[in-house]
C-alpha cells in the first residue's frame, strides 16, 4: 500500500479514545462513580500543580495506575498521537510569546525562561489530561460508564433534567468511536483499491480527495444510528422509567482506598503549591 494509505490507516488506528480493554485489575474493579470522580479530581489536580515536584508526583501516580490496570504503556502513548499537533502548537505559543527574562530574541520572536517553564508545564498538563481521561474509558465499559454517570447526576432529576438520556447518548457516542474507526479503515482500503490518491496536489486538492472517505462514512454512521434506534424501539426502550439494573453499584473497600489515595495526593500537591514546588 502506498505511504499515504498507510499513513491514513495509522492515524485512524491511533485514535484509542472510547475503546474498552476488559480486565480484572483493581482499576477495572473500581466503581464507575468513583472512577469518574477520581478523573475529575485528577484534572483539577493538574491545574493546581505549579512546580516540578508536584508534576513528578502526579506522573508517578498515573504511572502506578497504568501499571495496576495492566494496560500496555504503548497503547496509552499511542493515544497521544492524534493531539500531537495541538501539543506542539501550544508549546510553541507559550515558548515564543511569554514575556519574562529573555534568553533569545529575534525580531518579534523571543524565548524567555518563564516561557520555557510554561511550555513544559502546558505540554505535560495536556498529555496527562488525555492519558487520565483515556484510562477512564480503557478500564470502564460503556454500560458501567452510563450507570455511573447517571447515578452521579441523579440529583438533577429533581430539576427534570434528562439525566438518563444524556448518559445514554454519551455512552453510545463512546461505544461507536471504535466502530467508526474500523469503518474508516475499510473505506480507505476500498478507495485505495479503486485508485484514489490522497497524497498528491495542493491543500485544497487533498481536502477534496477526502470526500470519497467522508461521504460513505457519514452515510454509514446515519445507517447505524437508524438501525440502533429501530432495535431500541423493537425492545420497547422507554428511557429509565421502570428500568432495573443487572448489576447494582456498591462502594467496596478498594474504592475507599482509591479515594483516600487521591485525597492524600491532593493534600500534598496543595502543600507543595504553597511552597512553589
Amino acid at each position: 500500500m502506498p505511504a499515504s494509505g498507510r499513513r491514513l490507516l495509522t492515524n485512524a488506528e491511533d485514535i484509542t479514545l472510547g475503546q474498552f480493554f476488559p480486565g480484572n485489575s483493581a482499576v477495572h474493579r473500581l466503581d464507575p462513580r468513583v472512577k469518574i470522580v477520581l478523573t475529575v479530581a485528577f484534572i483539577v489536580l493538574l491545574f493546581l500543580a505549579q512546580g516540578p515536584v508536584s508534576y513528578a508526583l502526579i506522573i508517578a501516580f498515573l504511572a502506578v495506575v497504568i501499571g495496576i490496570s495492566r494496560i500496555s504503556p504503548k497503547m496509552v502513548l499511542r493515544g497521544l498521537k492524534p493531539i500531537l499537533f495541538i501539543v506542539i502548537f501550544t508549546a510553541v505559543l507559550n515558548l515564543f510569546y511569554t514575556p519574562g527574562t529573555y534568553i533569545f530574541q529575534w525580531h518579534f520572536l523571543h524565548i524567555s525562561v518563564e516561557g520555557v517553564k510554561l511550555a513544559i508545564f502546558m505540554v505535560l498538563r495536556l498529555m496527562l489530561l488525555i492519558i487520565a481521561t483515556s484510562m477512564l474509558t480503557y478500564t470502564t465499559s460503556p454500560i458501567q460508564l452510563t450507570d455511573g454517570l447517571e447515578r452521579l447526576l441523579s440529583p438533577l432529576k429533581k430539576l427534570h433534567a434528562p439525566v438518563h438520556e444524556l448518559s445514554m447518548m454519551m455512552s453510545i457516542a463512546l461505544r461507536f468511536i471504535p466502530t467508526l474507526i474500523e469503518e474508516t479503515e475499510k473505506i480507505i482500503s476500498a478507495q485505495k483499491a479503486r485508485g484514489a490518491d490522497f497524497d498528491s496536489g495542493n491543500l485544497i486538492q487533498r481536502a477534496k480527495a477526502m470526500i470519497p472517505i467522508l461521504v460513505p462514512l457519514f452515510i454509514s454512521a446515519f445507517r447505524r444510528a437508524d438501525e440502533l434506534a429501530t432495535a431500541m424501539e423493537c425492545r420497547l426502550y422507554r428511557g429509565d422509567v421502570g428500568r432495573t439494573r443487572m448489576r447494582q453499584l456498591k462502594i467496596a473497600r478498594v474504592d475507599v482506598c482509591a479515594l483516600l489515595w487521591v485525597a492524600v495526593l491532593f493534600a500534598v500537591v496543595i502543600i507543595l503549591k504553597h511552597f512553589g514546588l
